[in-house]
Parts: C-alpha cells; sequence; structure tokens
C-alpha cells in the first residue's frame, strides 16, 4: 500500500470519527458527569463496536449485509429505537437535580462499567453508518494488488486512531474545568444530549426503506 493510500483510508478515518455524533456526545456528557474512568469505558464500547464492523468489513461480511435491505431496515430500526432510549435517559436526568455543587454525580448514581461498555458497543452496532464507513474505508484502502497485510493496516491504523480520539474526548472533558462547566449546565448539557440521540434516533427510523 502507498502511503498516498494509507493517508487517505486514515484522513477519511479521522474525520468521519472527529465529526459530531451520538458517540462522541455521549462520551463528552459522561466525562464531564462522572470522571475520566467511566467515560475510558463508555469510549472502549465504543471502539469494540467500531472493530467489531471494521472485522466484518475486512472479511467482506458486510459487504453481504448491506446486499440484503431487510437486514439493514431491521438493524436501522433496532438502532433507531435504542437511540430513542437513550433520549429519554438523557431527558429525565435533565429534569433531575440530583447532583451536587461539585457536578459529580450522587452515590446512587454512580455508573456501572459494565453497562457502559455496552452502551457504547451497542451505540456503534446498531448504527448502520458504520457498516457503509467501514465497506467505504476498505474500499478506500484496499485493492485487488494489495498486500495480504493491508486489512491489518486498515483496521489496525484505524482502530488506533479511533481508540485516540474517543479516549482523547474521554481525558480531555474530564479536567477540572469541564467538570466545572457541566456542574453550571449540567440540564442544558443533558437536554442537548437528549436532543442529540432524539435526532439520530428518528433519522435512523426514518431511513428504514431506504
Amino acid at each position: 500500500m502507498s502511503a498516498s493510500q494509507i493517508a487517505l483510508v486514515y484522513g477519511t478515518y479521522l474525520i468521519a470519527t472527529t465529526s459530531p455524533g451520538p458517540s462522541n456526545m455521549a462520551i463528552m456528557a459522561r466525562a464531564m458527569r462522572s470522571g475520566r474512568r467511566p467515560a475510558l469505558v463508555l469510549a472502549a464500547g465504543v471502539v469494540t463496536g467500531s472493530l467489531f464492523w471494521a472485522i466484518l468489513a475486512a472479511t467482506g461480511v458486510s459487504a453481504v449485509l448491506t446486499a440484503y435491505a431487510q437486514a439493514l431496515v431491521a438493524l436501522k430500526i433496532a438502532g433507531g429505537l435504542y437511540l430513542l432510549w437513550l433520549a429519554s435517559r438523557a431527558a429525565k436526568s435533565a429534569m433531575k437535580r440530583g447532583h451536587d455543587a461539585s457536578g459529580v454525580a450522587l452515590a446512587d448514581e454512580q455508573p456501572r462499567y459494565r453497562s457502559l461498555y455496552r452502551q457504547g458497543v451497542l451505540m456503534h452496532i446498531g448504527n448502520p453508518k458504520a457498516i457503509l464507513s467501514w465497506v467505504a474505508i476498505m474500499s478506500l484502502g484496499l485493492r485487488e494488488q494489495s498486500p495480504a497485510q493491508g486489512p491489518l493496516m486498515v483496521v489496525g491504523g484505524c482502530v488506533l486512531l479511533g481508540m485516540l480520539v474517543f479516549g482523547g474526548y474521554a481525558i480531555l472533558f474530564s479536567t477540572p474545568a469541564m467538570v466545572a462547566l457541566y456542574a453550571r449546565l449540567r440540564r442544558g448539557i443533558e437536554g442537548v444530549l437528549s436532543l442529540v440521540f432524539a435526532v439520530a434516533g428518528l433519522r435512523l427510523l426514518a431511513m428504514r426503506g431506504g
């Protein structure tokens, strides 16, 4: 693989990953709400979901899936409903007053790591855009003359970039300044997060016939 080809693949993935979306917003909000470790666990789930689709794309399975409209429709509906469920949870949180002055969640609101990890995985697996994105990335990075280690270079490099991006959001937004900002604007931030989830979920449901 040429350097320009690798740069194109990594650049495309980096732009897609850093663009605002439900996963990024969820990691940012979790970092400000609960701190660095819970946000990193959520980010790990998102990366795992991305790796799932990356492996399927590398083996050609996701290309087969995209050929079956019914499979994509089912995935869009499931992903849309899950995002709407997350939107309702964020809306309920926005209406609560269950945070102390420091902006840290009360003891009974402390997140469970397994649940956070599962949320990150499901957010990405339930997003059919991830399938199409990985198919596009693989088509950019792999050619007939590509070396046998080509898929490993594409998947490995992109997953590493994903870890840096999502982990970076978790670290950046868990700083004291961001936590203090969340303490002041918690209800507004949760409201925006609810709106992002709701819009993304409704868009998936609206796309189910396409």
